[in-house]
């Protein structure tokens, strides 16, 4: 049975949302714990003590569910269409570094996230499937 297209692309949006937000809170969670934590060094003891952190256990939670969503939409929508639409996390990653970690964002750097968000634009106005 297929579905209307209008489902589609909302269920898609909805997936989408999850995905992006999924992978920048846990990138900005595991960064946030490491930074705020003793350094790693070659000790595996210092790996298991960053696992413990909170920080660093959320974001991995996060990106577990973050893996578990992309798959659900790779499974309904075009990898043409996911993986352009998902870039959008870069921009928030970048945009959640500067503004919370201090990172120093270069105009080239600012520039490239532009395009990101452009071509994003541009993919998301495609259907998210071309096959059956």
């Amino acid at each position: 049975m297929k579905e209307p297209p209008s489902l589609l692309r909302i269920k898609t949006a909805i997936v989408s949302a999850v995905v992006i937000l999924a992978n920048v809170c846990g990138n900005f969670s595991m960064s946030w714990g490491l930074k705020h934590s003793m350094a790693l060094t070659l000790s595996p003891v210092s790996y298991l003590a960053a696992l413990l952190n909170p920080w660093v256990a959320a974001g991995i939670l996060l990106l577990m569910l973050w893996t578990l969503s992309r798959l659900t939409l790779l499974s309904w929508a075009d990898l043409s269409f996911v993986l352009p639409v998902t870039a959008l996390g870069y921009v928030l990653n970048a945009g959640l570094g500067h503004l919370f970690l201090g990172e120093y964002i270069s105009p080239q750097r600012w520039t490239g996230t532009i395009l990101i968000v452009a071509g994003t634009a541009l993919v998301s106005a495609t259907a998210p499937r071309t096959k059956r």
